[in-house]
């Protein structure tokens, strides 16, 4: 008997050794083209990975949709088609509502306090949210802040708005967000922007600095104001079929390299940010600066918008409001 347990013990262990010592090429799909932020941070991660298991575990990175649009590729990531996903997290709130929260406008005072409410106890219990739909939240990535440009008015205050016809994302909250301000949302395909905004259909847009300047937006709305409206972060997220069949070793590999790629990642977004932000003003266009008291004004015109895009989740939308920075 003892010596059918020892053999049963040492098969085991040959078993665990084996899985923890698997070799094996796993997908990453983005639909972002190559040189992207977020391609460039996912790369990262896929290096990272490889370096930290001596190269047993590769991710391929797929760039560009070929794997598929941005919906499709979370479905395949539910059933284990495909092993990680860079999304944002807009269509990730089908699967959890906390999302929705951390899209509110002017919620975040700047970049660096998003990261670290997303880096914490506030961001960790999102992502566990996740789970019952079969996917692992690794880390999160920057996307941005979202903010107005116009074709005629350089905006300073709320009041500044009033009137515009502002071309919105077919988004509640943002069409709700813009009446707030006393503006029209006015949904339009993104591939209309510019012929809207040249012709007068509209008279503004909203987007970050790169999507701003690489449209050619700024020269048909060449007045761009910092309100920051919106600060949309992005994931990499992981099937949890994958995720089931690691280690707890290389479990912990892959969470601490997709993590350690957000440095990354935010880099090469902050070098695009800052491309565009230059390249515009030396073709002309003029960016308008807001100062706490300013921005102050844009916030307290939304807030009645939290409780309607918070309900179920006031906790967690007053952790994030009164957190407190390091």
């Amino acid at each position: 008997m003892k010596k059918v347990l020892v053999l049963v013990l040492a098969s085991l262990l040959i078993f665990s050794f084996a899985v923890s010592a698997q070799e094996m090429t796993l997908r990453l799909a983005d639909n972002q083209p190559e040189g992207y932020p977020t391609v460039v941070g996912a790369r990262e991660f896929a290096r990272l990975v490889e370096e930290r298991t001596d190269g047993r575990i590769k991710i391929e990175v797929y760039p560009g949709g070929v794997l598929g649009d941005e919906s499709s590729t979370i479905e395949q990531v539910q059933f284990g088609a495909i092993d990680f996903v860079r999304t944002s997290i807009t269509p990730m709130a089908n699967f959890e509502p906390a999302m929705n929260v951390l899209s509110l406008p002017y919620l975040y005072p700047s970049e660096e306090y998003m990261f670290q409410v997303l880096f914490s106890e506030v961001g960790d219990g999102v992502l566990e949210g996740l789970k019952d739909a079969g996917i692992v939240g690794l880390t999160w990535y920057d996307s941005g802040a979202r903010s107005f440009y116009t074709a005629d008015t350089k905006v300073t205050s709320p009041e500044d708005l009033e009137g515009l016809r502002i071309r919105v994302q077919e988004s509640q909250l943002m069409m709700d967000m813009v009446q707030a301000l006393g503006a029209s949302p006015t949904p339009i395909a993104w591939g209309e922007v510019y012929s809207a905004l040249q012709t007068g259909v509209v008279d503004a847009g909203e987007n970050n600095y790169p999507g701003w300047y690489y449209n050619s937006h700024h020269e048909v709305a060449p007045y761009f104001v910092e309100d920051a409206h919106n600060r949309i972060p992005e994931l990499i997220i992981m099937s949890k079929i994958t995720w089931d069949k690691l280690s707890a070793e290389d479990q912990k590999i892959i969470k601490q390299a997709a993590v350690d790629s957000t440095v990354v990642q935010r880099e090469a977004w902050d070098q695009r940010t800052e491309e565009a932000k230059k390249l515009a003003v030396e073709e002309g266009a003029t960016i308008t600066t807001l100062n706490a008291e300013q921005k102050q004004a844009f916030q307290d015109k939304v807030k009645g918008l939290y409780p309607k895009y918070s309900e179920g989740y006031e906790e967690l939308l007053n952790s994030i409001l009164e957190f407190e920075m390091e």
